[in-house]
């Protein structure tokens, strides 16, 4: 089965997002989306050389998501209030470094992701063996309280997740 379907849960959401673009449950359709849901799995297999990642604790997966969109929504009211009321050179843009106990490569990609869809921040690095992590601030005033709160909030319940 692995060899034909090496993603089942990856076929299966492709086959029904297939059929929610197209807005028929026809013959037609679920041949074509069951085709596309075994070859494209299959095509991308050698992109995923460590195989399928294990999620331990998906509800807690789901509340870091939400958290985290709150956060997104929270963050754009905020750098938008930045950039239309701060005067350009009090805004202080710096890098900061923040310790990693998060080694996963499915959940370092995961709190890359989390932390670039958070509107003033950017993740740059990973710094060598150290396991810092490089991030860009766009309105730097307490450098503790970011390694605080991507500790506590991001890296945290990843560790829970995928470790």
């Amino acid at each position: 089965m692995k060899r034909w379907l090496p993603f089942p849960l990856v076929s299966v959401l492709l086959l029904l997002f297939w059929l929610l673009i197209n807005q028929a449950i026809d013959p037609a359709q679920i041949l074509l989306g069951t085709c596309l849901a075994v070859i494209v799995p299959l095509i991308a297999q050698p992109l995923q050389p460590l195989g399928y990642p294990r999620l331990r604790r998906p509800i807690t997966l789901f509340r870091l998501l939400v958290m985290a969109s709150v956060e997104v929504v929270r963050s754009c009211f905020n750098v938008g209030r930045i950039i239309y009321f701060v005067k350009a050179d009090r805004i202080n843009s710096q890098f900061i470094r923040i310790p990693l106990d998060l080694r996963d490569p499915y959940g370092l990609a995961v709190l890359a992701g989390l932390i670039n869809m958070t509107p003033g921040t950017v993740w740059v690095e990973i710094l060598g063996d150290r396991h810092e992590l490089a991030l860009h601030v766009f309105d730097l005033h307490d450098a503790q309280w970011w390694v605080d709160t991507i500790k506590r909030r991001y890296e945290r319940p990843l560790i829970e997740i995928f470790e």
